[in-house]
């Protein structure tokens, strides 16, 4: 199953998010429910995939690829991947849950989880692909998706829609995700474990001297005191022009991650939505590669000042939106500002 659109990049000035090109892009969706995946590609090259394989406990997007063809999300634990990381194996390319819902840690959830601990977790299975199509510069993938406690009752009904989007030297991910509540009530409880997240490849981690578990060349993991952070060379700053490991538990309208992998520049923007709740959100974003926005986790980032505990009752639904960008060039505050702008009108 194929899906084509052509977008063209209309003349808007020398900026890159209005490039002056000639050249179309196709992004192409290819739906293979066999190995319970949606192939996105660009100009024939893989962006990314929605997967959905039940071991992960959600459904993700994963991998996800620059232009160069470069890994920007983790391979773990998918994938071993030599000086990777091998913490964390439930951070998984790029998601959304939650870590108290009813009492149940959706966040955490993961392969290889302790028999007896299997009652504290929630799991996230996706159902059906409602739409996968083009529409007018960008490619729609619209999916339902039910939270479910261990002992199998259903909790809250997903609705999730994807617009991916291709212009010269920006892709961008809108999500648009939809939750309803079909028992008496649901509660999240605020909690630092949440809400959207990505975990990315160890180039774009921010320089640490922690001793930490890597995976070597022969696929196993060696525990190392002094690591060699050459590569590694990841920097946050925030929409209020916070940077580095400060901008952890800060609040803001966007966050920025860029770095550089094998030469080639690479950011990726995390940018809320008025609408959403908690807006503006606080980020869960650590310095060995998780970068999250949790609008409902409130506490602990305000170190006891806020404090969020939301719920839906029976039949109401709350929804939350973000874009996520990815970028082959350094985007400076004007030009993720418009695209924030840009975004706040959907």
């Amino acid at each position: 199953m194929k899906y084509r659109i052509f977008i063209s990049i209309i003349v808007l000035g020398s900026s890159l998010l209005f490039c002056q090109c000639s050249d179309k892009k196709a992004v192409d969706l290819q739906v293979n429910e066999a190995e319970k995946k949606v192939d996105v590609t660009i100009d024939g090259k893989l962006f990314t995939s929605y997967i959905y394989p039940d071991n992960i406990k959600k459904p993700v997007l994963w991998p996800v690829m620059s232009q160069a063809g470069n890994m920007l999300t983790r391979s773990y634990p998918m994938i071993k991947k030599e000086g990777e990381r091998v913490d964390h194996r439930h951070h998984i390319g790029i998601w959304l849950n939650y870590g108290d819902v009813n009492g149940l840690d959706f966040w955490n959830n993961a392969e290889l989880m302790a028999s007896e601990k299997r009652h504290l977790y929630g799991s996230i299975f996706h159902k059906t692909i409602e739409k996968a199509e083009s529409r007018n510069g960008s490619a729609l993938l619209v999916t339902t998706a039910e939270w479910k406690s261990p002992d199998n009752i259903l909790m809250l009904v997903e609705q999730t829609s994807f617009n991916f989007i291709a212009r010269e030297n920006v892709r961008i991910i809108d999500r648009i995700t939809t939750l309803k509540a079909v028992i008496d009530e649901v509660k999240f409880r605020d909690d630092k474990e949440g809400m959207f997240g990505i975990r990315v490849a160890r180039e774009l981690e921010l320089p640490s001297e922690k001793p930490v578990k890597l995976t070597k060349a022969n696929g196993e993991v060696d525990e190392v005191e002094k690591i060699d952070s050459q590569f590694v060379n990841g920097n946050y700053r925030s929409s209020e022009g916070i940077e580095g490991k400060e901008a952890w538990g800060t609040r803001g309208r966007w966050m920025k991650l860029g770095g550089e992998i094998k030469g080639e520049t690479a950011v990726i923007v995390i940018i809320d939505h008025p609408s959403n709740v908690g807006y503006p959100t606080y980020w869960h974003a650590r310095d060995y590669g998780l970068f999250a926005a949790n609008p409902l986790g409130q506490k602990i980032f305000s170190k006891g000042k806020n404090e969020l505990n939301f719920s839906l009752k029976k039949g109401e639904s709350v929804t939350f939106k973000y874009r996520l960008v990815v970028a082959a060039e350094n985007l400076n505050d004007d030009q993720i500002n418009k695209l924030a702008d840009e975004y706040s009108k959907i």
